[in-house]
């Protein structure tokens, strides 16, 4: 790999990166407060013990579980274009 075409793809999976970053932190920010809604529904559905409520918690308890599995998704894509940015960054040492 030239170094030129190296420095680019370093770029690209840097931008990358800082993006999925911000992404990541939006979604924990939703997790939290999608997980704090379903904990109430949860507690209402206890409490009033109707069919209504309850379908709210399980609606609410879904909408946690996905942001959770959108979550780790970013997660596991981070990890991944870091694993590439380190081997990209120990080839392009390398060959210097």
């Amino acid at each position: 790999m030239t170094q030129s075409r190296a420095e680019r793809r370093l770029a690209e999976l840097t931008e990358r990166l800082k993006r999925l970053r911000a992404d990541l932190e939006v979604a924990e920010e939703q997790y939290l407060h999608l997980e704090d809604l379903a904990e109430d529904a949860r507690l209402r559905a206890l409490v009033s013990e109707t069919p209504a409520a309850e379908r709210q918690h399980r609606d609410a308890a879904r909408q946690a579980e996905t942001m959770a599995r959108h979550r780790a998704r970013l997660r596991e894509e981070i990890g991944s274009l870091e694993e590439q940015q380190d081997d990209l960054l120990d080839r392009f040492y390398s060959d210097v």
